[in-house]
């Protein structure tokens, strides 16, 4: 191990103020582009009036590092300042009042937008910018194009391929929920699964969307759901053998927490090779599933945790600690931006150091097939060591207690 830890976070957002998408816009939508603009300034107004206390604190404090959100220069710096290496790099910058968003709402929360017209003008306009943003430092950088799948997935299967071509976008994010159109265990998406997996885009699913229309803006019963609904498309390609067909697809849930893995993963594992139970559904499932549902996370399946909390970090071994990928959520205030080193130093003081260079960096630099060498160049200038997180650097993990995090599979002696 090299002395300074890579940190790569898993869970970044960037993006214009929504009016400065013109220059990207398809002409054809401009009338309707300058609907949502005016839609964007009013959703501002409406959030001053509710909470200009802290929206006018939050935005002078941090005014210059807010900027990184399209300024590659600044943002180099906010991370250099964070001891931060690289990034996964996500749409819609500002989570306080809305205003750094693709047009049409064609980011975080993609599937509400009925017009696949304006789905993909939105996206491809975020998009162009973004493969610009990304260019100017790709090492750093593993930008998500947006793609919104479910309205075309023919015009999909071109976006990836055009943004496979770009440097430093490395992934492409779909929407999370698919309402109306068909589910992502239907076949027809299957010309999609294949492009992502032969041109190495790593699909992703980020928290944002969930069932709106049942929430009577109850804040409570979102925040309790939208996990669900963030991780529900990764189970239906697992479960309907997509990884089985495509083995180098990869795909990651964002910003939907990892404590919801493990109880998921040991139920699956049961159910489907766990002795009497798998006896009675093995006809319905055969040749779908190869290996326990377990086995596919790590390889296939991984979860950007961004900002986890210290039960999920005891949770590691359950929830696969060869998936599981640690991310700041800059600039969101939700995050530990700019507290980054104060908060790695609270959490992970106790962890071995096998385990941290694992959560912090390596599992997102093998998924995302970032250069390792390049990023540690960076991190042996900026990254943070072991005793600077108050760690003991010749504390390893212990390979027994690795395996037992997955008890389930010797207890119940599942096998596929």
């Amino acid at each position: 191990m090299s002395k300074h830890y890579i940190v790569v976070s898993s869970d970044c957002h960037a993006g214009l103020h929504c009016e400065q998408y013109r220059p990207y816009l398809d002409p054809s939508v401009m009338d309707e582009f300058d609907q949502y603009v005016a839609e964007r300034h009013n959703h501002r107004r409406m959030q001053m009036e509710m909470n200009a206390d802290y929206i006018e604190q939050w935005e002078k404090e941090n005014e210059l590092g807010l900027t990184g959100a399209w300024d590659p220069v600044q943002r180099d710096k906010e991370l250099d300042h964070d001891g931060v290496a690289g990034e996964v790099v996500f749409a819609d910058a500002d989570a306080v009042t809305g205003q750094e968003s693709p047009p049409f709402g064609a980011g975080l929360a993609a599937g509400r937008i009925t017009d696949p017209r304006l789905a993909y003008a939105g996206a491809r306009a975020h998009n162009r910018w973004l493969a610009e943003f990304c260019a100017a430092n790709p090492v750093r950088r593993a930008g998500i194009a947006l793609v919104p799948v479910t309205h075309d997935v023919q015009r999909a299967v071109e976006e990836v391929q055009w943004a496979a071509q770009q440097p430093g976008i490395r992934g492409v994010m779909i929407p999370t929920m698919w309402h109306t159109n068909k589910p992502y265990n239907d076949r027809s998406y299957d010309p999609f699964w294949a492009a992502c997996a032969e041109s190495g885009m790593v699909v992703h699913t980020h928290s944002g969307e969930a069932d709106f229309a049942n929430y009577n803006d109850n804040l409570g019963v979102y925040v309790h759901e939208v996990p669900f609904f963030t991780h529900r498309p990764m189970f239906h390609l697992l479960l309907s053998g997509a990884f089985e067909r495509f083995p180098k697809l990869k795909f990651v849930v964002t910003e939907a927490g990892a404590y919801w893995a493990s109880d998921l993963l040991w139920k699956s594992d049961i159910n489907f090779g766990g002795g009497h139970t798998m006896k009675k559904m093995a006809a319905k499932i055969k040749g779908t599933l190869s290996k326990l549902p377990s086995e596919y996370f790590g390889v296939n399946c991984f979860i950007g945790a961004s900002t986890m909390s210290k039960e999920e970090l005891r949770r590691r071994y359950s929830i696969g600690i060869d998936c599981t990928m640690w991310g700041t959520d800059y600039p969101h205030p939700e995050g530990t931006w700019p507290h980054t080193r104060d908060r790695l130093k609270k959490d992970f003081a106790h962890l071995p150091v096998d385990d941290t260079a694992l959560l912090l960096g390596e599992n997102a630099i093998r998924c995302y097939n970032m250069d390792r060498d390049a990023l540690q160049a960076i991190a042996d200038r900026v990254g943070p060591t072991p005793e600077e997180l108050g760690q003991d650097p010749n504390y390893f993990s212990d390979p027994a207690e690795v395996k037992a995090g997955r008890w389930w599979i010797a207890e119940y002696d599942c096998h596929m």
